[in-house]
């Protein structure tokens, strides 16, 4: 069972995720305009999209994703994070659990360097450390036999809303996912999800604004299952997936 004492970065927050196209994400990035402002890292990167490469963890049976698909209201997630491509980039890396309740959800997560990530892909542990994240992801893996099986990429457009703390706006695009056992795997084969669409969340702690409602019911927009772990293991690990299994 997940240690729920551990301490979050953040209180329980909400989660909501639409798959818009191309055409109504310009519509969508021209209304937000005026109430929101480019987060930190759009803000140096590229075209305002920076990269976000992610190594999620489930059971040889997948019973992580079978939680996801089945729609299970409590369940806890697996992976570790990087902004860059390569360890040669000396890249920020951050380990991540994050426990879902319905649509709301609460993330833990530790920054590591890359020796303590290569030390811990190679033995399973973590050198020596009493940081909390660290000990719970290592003792959660084992209690659930957990392994590294697929990467998931794509580049990202964050927004933080003017006016009031804690919430944010991103478009995700180029989702694209790849088998791996690694964040860093040799010559890995993208293979993209949901091609053409671009995903738009929206992360909130508590009600929306009445300007948001009103964006998203004016654009008709519908909030459908779009899990980027549960598509990528049916797309790069489709071995595994039992028939009648679906995102």
């Amino acid at each position: 069972m997940f240690n729920p004492n551990i301490a979050p970065n953040n209180e329980w927050r909400f989660e909501y995720k639409y798959r818009v196209s191309p055409a109504q994400y310009f519509a969508l990035k021209a209304a937000i305009r005026p109430y929101t402002r480019q987060d930190a890292y759009s803000l140096i990167a590229p075209q305002g999209r920076y990269l976000v490469r992610s190594l999620y963890f489930d059971s040889p049976d997948l019973r992580a994703y079978q939680e996801k698909v089945d729609g299970d209201c409590d369940r806890v997630k697996l992976r570790i994070r990087t902004y860059a491509r390569s360890l040669a980039e000396k890249p920020d890396l951050r380990v991540e659990m994050k426990a879902r309740k319905g649509m709301s959800m609460e993330k833990h997560g530790a920054f590591i360097s890359a020796d303590q990530y290569t030390a811990f892909m190679r033995s399973g542990s973590w050198p020596a450390t009493d940081v909390p994240v660290l000990l719970e992801f290592e003792r959660y893996q084992r209690l659930k036999g957990l392994v590294p099986l697929i990467v998931v990429e794509y580049r990202r457009e964050g927004f933080i809303a003017r006016g009031q703390q804690g919430l944010r706006l991103t478009f995700d695009h180029q989702v694209c996912c790849a088998r791996a056992d690694s964040l860093f795997p040799p010559a890995p084969v993208f293979r993209a999800l949901r091609r053409g669409a671009i995903i738009f969340e929206i992360k909130c702690d508590k009600s929306q604004p009445a300007w948001l409602r009103t964006l998203v019911q004016a654009h008709g927009l519908r909030i459908m299952a779009n899990s980027k772990f549960a598509q990528g293991i049916e797309a790069a690990r489709p071995e595994l997936v039992q028939p009648g299994w679906s995102c």
